[in-house]
């Protein structure tokens, strides 16, 4: 059994990355809550998917200019000033949910608005917090880090939405979980503030800034098939297999229940992809000696596909609720290994700009994922939306890497850009 567990080197040899996994860990549950509940206000008001499903759209307009800035921001500047003006922003956006809640708005369009600027500043913190990995551990630790991150990210998507939920369902209104959220958030303020001074290594005198830094970073990528595969591979299962937008009416249609069991439900499944999250990266101790680490993610993607699938065909809540543990396990694994190839495989004067990219690719395609999976249900219905999305995302996969074979010969011990 030795090895089989994730790796805890990282948090034992980093101070500075011990704190950050905290702070992210204790901050991310209190998003996560935040995030059902703002699904659930929205269906409340409305009673649509389609309304739910372009929360995504408002998170990814903002999101994918602002993430691009960012990473080539933090190219040039000290990182952790960054990430700490984002993470307290980040802050403040919570604070203006409470603000709208206890004044009971009950207005789609402030909510839309809260939500976009949130994306915003999500857009700056979360390349920081991920550019600044590799200065904090050597790169022998990074899958094991990765994976402790990514352990991170399956613990707040379990706890977090089924606490959202039991929060909903006992006192009736979603204000309680955004006070939550604004307290615990407090933490990742903390961890960041706690951080040391990292400017960035490498950078000529001549280094470009601002909209010519950002494309010096996509120009950068060119000809880069691993890197570019990162980010393809991923773009497929979140845009084509992301089913969250469709939960709050999946739950009241295919289970439904008085309203309190439906936010109990949608908890439940916004957790279940998370649960297998956590299993998957608690048994990551061996991911470290994966060399063909492009085969894995492929292999990864083609299960999210499958899970998603048959997600969208059996309407029975356990079923449900095992299948969508499965594709987030699969889910787990892939993103362990996409940002291992990415952080490995570019070098510290692009790694900002990159994670910036990367940002907008896995924060921004399950955004555009709510949006596709809203529209096709407001014209076929949820099961269609789901089933086919999970198919979809297999062909996709498929054809990238009938296009860039050479990614599944990704080896990990000699990282080719």
């Amino acid at each position: 059994m030795a090895g089989l567990f994730a790796d805890l080197t990282p948090l034992r040899e980093s101070p500075p990355f011990r704190r950050l996994w905290i702070g992210h860990s204790v901050g991310t549950i209190g998003q996560q809550m935040t995030g059902v509940a703002v699904a659930l206000q929205v269906y409340d008001l409305t009673g649509s998917s389609f309304a739910v499903g372009l929360v995504g759209l408002f998170q990814f307009v903002p999101l994918v200019v602002l993430g691009l800035y960012g990473g080539a921001l933090l190219d040039r500047v000290d990182r952790r000033r960054v990430a700490l003006f984002a993470t307290i922003g980040l802050w403040g956006c919570t604070l203006a949910l409470v603000a709208q809640a206890l004044a009971g708005v009950g207005s789609v369009a402030v909510l839309y608005g809260i939500i976009a600027v949130q994306s915003g500043f999500f857009a700056f913190s979360n390349p920081a917090r991920n550019s600044i990995v590799p200065r904090l551990v050597p790169i022998e630790l990074l899958p094991a880090a990765n994976a402790l991150n990514t352990l991170t990210w399956g613990i707040a998507f379990t706890l977090g939405p089924v606490l959202a939920g039991l929060v909903v369902a006992a006192a009736g209104t979603t204000t309680i979980v955004y006070l939550i959220d604004l307290v615990l958030f407090a933490v990742a303020v903390w961890a960041m503030w706690r951080l040391p001074a990292l400017p960035p290594e490498g950078v000529p005198v001549d280094a470009r800034r601002g909209w010519a830094s950002v494309l010096e970073g996509l120009r950068f990528l060119r000809g880069k098939r691993n890197l570019q595969m990162s980010f393809y591979v991923d773009m497929a299962a979140m845009v084509f297999g992301m089913p969250r937008a469709l939960f709050p009416a999946i739950a009241t249609l295919w289970f439904g229940g008085s309203v309190a069991d439906v936010a109990l439900i949608v908890g439940l499944l916004s957790a279940a992809p998370a649960v297998g999250s956590v299993i998957a990266s608690s048994l990551s101790g061996r991911l470290g000696g994966v060399r063909r680490q492009g085969l894995a993610v492929f292999i990864s993607i083609l299960v999210w596909g499958a899970a998603i699938a048959l997600f969208g065909l059996w309407h029975w809540l356990p079923a449900a609720l095992v299948l969508l543990a499965i594709a987030g396990g699969a889910d787990s694994v892939s993103a362990i290994f996409r940002a291992t190839i990415l952080q490995a495989a570019t070098p510290d004067d692009f790694r900002g700009r990159l994670q910036g990219i990367h940002t907008v690719v896995v924060v921004g395609g399950p955004r555009l994922g709510d949006v596709e999976s809203g529209a096709v249900a407001a014209a076929f219905g949820e099961t269609i939306s789901a089933a086919t999305g999970g198919l979809l995302c297999i062909v996709a996969a498929i054809g990238l890497v009938a296009w860039a074979p050479s990614f599944l010969k990704y080896d990990a011990r000699h990282p080719v850009p």
